[in-house]
């Protein structure tokens, strides 16, 4: 077996793909095959690291050198400098942009400082199209443990113990979930894996899925021998290419090596796995409508009871979780439930991952503790707000979430707190908002989606959804009145408790919220015909203040309704009547005299 002095890690997630990691894993191979260094340092290619806006990333060990937005023409000089001549390249290094210093090694770096991971504790480390990297990080042992020395019982108790609650969005109790499906009566079983992530913003699901999908399927044995199911299903949308090509070979290991299929380890255990990619519906992340797709029907919602545990799939008990969920069902095996539930807090055990976007310096993947605060997430983890501007609010739970001000920075990230405060965990999108936003085209965002998405069986949600979205729509257009937000408000509960699916139930999440935390800027929009934030087109002009204009006409150069008139002598002027409110203006003047009011 060879020994390496040095392992060069090239994050080759979706993110870093997108920003040239191929192209740098490529020159690596070709530098150090030059050099004749390949038998001697070991090229490997992982999943997501987390930091997505750094990519591509380049860590490498033993030293943990982090280096950010590599490009292949930067390789030759890490080659030369790090692994010829044992020299950091300072240039290439990640920098704190609170106080500017370079950290050269990746536990240091702020942002990876506070988590704890443990779904994510293989994601960027290995490389996920080798199982036996995933084996030597301890991967299936848990499963060997629970086939060798516990019984169905004792694996169904020791999640029970832990206090895991599904990831997916409501927080139900996993072990009780899997407890209704073991009890059901039925020959047939069967567990379902939900990666059918599709909220604005997320990247959760994916990132597991590209960086350790032997995690997921181990956490799928698991539940699969502890509920009593021999097949199941991963049903993962098909905008997610890479994540279904690493399933696919990890799936086609795992069975080269009898962990999957009939008589596991030969115990007499035997389980099926399939993939269903689905066709990227946002309705088909609700249980009952994501069993439908596998069927081969549409994805609609049905009403329950019966639940998917009484009847699920083809009529069958089925239990579902979400990649997310059962990634942590190894650990919690392998290490027992007293070390799980030692994490977090009293009702909210473990970890959270969230994808961290917006207005924020250090945007990507985090897994958190539960009970860490809204302020840490931002301001620790996250760098603070983009530009240095003021924080004025966070979405939390994507499209069924809600706003959440800065009233509620020291807020604890756990169910019932979110809850309370009127929003929800969700699947993990959490996006921070600045000074800049207008929260009522906020909200208008996140209605426009979920009506989109609606599936149109119910009334409440089809047609509901509909009139709540018109009602933003003249809003910020700026013909509402103060009766339009008694009805926008009427609307939203009558929604959220008549209609079929979580769709609709959550749909009014992100109005209700803006209602309760921001109603000063409805009020704005429909008493002062203005946008306080300046984003509603309909509300805002656009004007040069004369005393700042140098006259160099690239403003009127630049204006595609030729709506700018002036010259040398002639002060320039915007034709209010004509302007489009396109904001090429205000882009390209090189001294701030084009302005918004």
């Amino acid at each position: 077996m060879s020994m390496y002095r040095a392992h060069v890690l090239v994050c080759k997630g979706t993110g870093c793909t997108a920003s040239g990691a191929p192209s740098v894993f490529s020159a690596f191979k070709e530098e150090l095959a030059k050099r004749k260094l390949d038998s001697e340092i070991m090229l490997v290619e992982t999943g997501c690291h987390g930091m997505c806006e750094m990519g591509p990333i380049v860590v490498i060990y033993p030293e943990g050198a982090f280096y950010c937005r590599v490009t292949a023409e930067d390789v030759p000089e890490i080659v030369e400098e790090h692994l010829y001549k044992g020299r950091i390249v300072e240039r290439l290094l990640y920098t704190v942009p609170t106080d500017m210093t370079k950290v050269p090694h990746y536990k240091d770096i702020p942002f990876y400082s506070k988590q704890h991971r443990i779904v994510l504790k293989n994601c960027g480390y290995i490389n996920p199209d080798h199982i036996e990297e995933y084996i030597a990080r301890d991967g299936y042992q848990a499963l060997a443990k629970a086939l060798t020395q516990m019984t169905p019982e004792e694996v169904l108790e020791e999640v029970k113990r832990s206090g895991l609650r599904g990831r997916g969005g409501a927080g139900f109790p996993t072990g009780l979930k899997w407890e209704f499906a073991r009890k059901a009566a039925g020959d047939k079983k069967y567990i379902i894996c939900n990666a059918d992530e599709g909220d604005p913003g997320a990247f959760m699901d994916r990132s597991v899925l590209e960086g350790d999908p032997h995690a997921v399927i181990e956490g799928m044995l698991l539940g699969a021998y502890a509920i009593g199911a021999d097949e199941g299903y991963i049903y993962c949308r098909a905008e997610y290419p890479l994540a279904i090509k690493r399933l696919k070979n990890a799936i086609k290991q795992a069975e080269e090596y009898g962990l999957l299929g009939d008589n596991i380890m030969n115990t007499g255990f035997s389980f099926h796995l399939h993939i269903k990619e689905g066709a990227g519906a946002f309705v088909c992340g609700e249980e009952t409508a994501l069993m439908a797709s596998i069927e081969g029907k549409r994805g609609m919602p049905r009403p329950r009871p019966p639940f998917p545990a009484q009847a699920g799939l083809w009529g069958k008990p089925t239990n579902i979780n979400n990649v997310e969920t059962w990634a942590n069902v190894p650990q919690i095996i392998l290490n027992g439930a007293d070390w799980y539930s030692s994490i977090g807090t009293e009702s909210s055990k473990g970890t959270k991952v969230f994808a961290l976007t917006g207005k924020v310096k250090n945007t990507g993947l985090i897994e958190v503790p539960m009970g860490i605060t809204i302020r840490e997430i931002v301001f620790e983890l996250g760098g603070g707000i983009l530009g240095d501007k003021e924080f004025k609010a966070v979405q939390i739970g994507g499209p069924s979430g809600g706003c959440l001000t800065k009233d509620h920075l020291d807020l604890p990230v756990d169910y019932e707190s979110l809850t309370g405060a009127g929003a929800i965990m969700g699947s993990g999108g959490l996006v921070v908002m600045d000074e800049d936003t207008c929260m009522v085209d906020v909200a208008k965002f996140f209605l426009e989606f979920t009506q989109r998405e609606s599936c149109g069986k119910c009334v409440p949600c089809r047609e509901g959804t509909k009139q709540m979205l018109l009602l933003l729509e003249k809003i910020t257009n700026g013909e509402g009145t103060m009766e339009d937000l008694n009805t926008l408000e009427e609307l939203a509960h009558m929604v959220r408790r008549m209609s079929l699916c979580g769709l609709g139930q959550t749909a009014p999440n992100p109005v209700l919220t803006t209602l309760k935390y921001f109603r000063h800027e409805y009020e704005a929009h429909i008493k002062d015909k203005k946008c306080p934030a300046k984003v509603c087109t309909a509300l805002i002009t656009y004007n040069i203040e004369s005393e700042k204009c140098r006259r160099c006409g690239l403003c009127a150069k630049n204006c595609p309704v030729n709506c700018i008139s002036g010259d040398r002598q002639t002060p320039y002027e915007i034709d209010q009547e004509r302007c489009i409110k396109c904001g090429s203006c205000l882009e390209v003047c090189p001294f701030n005299a084009v302005y918004k009011d």
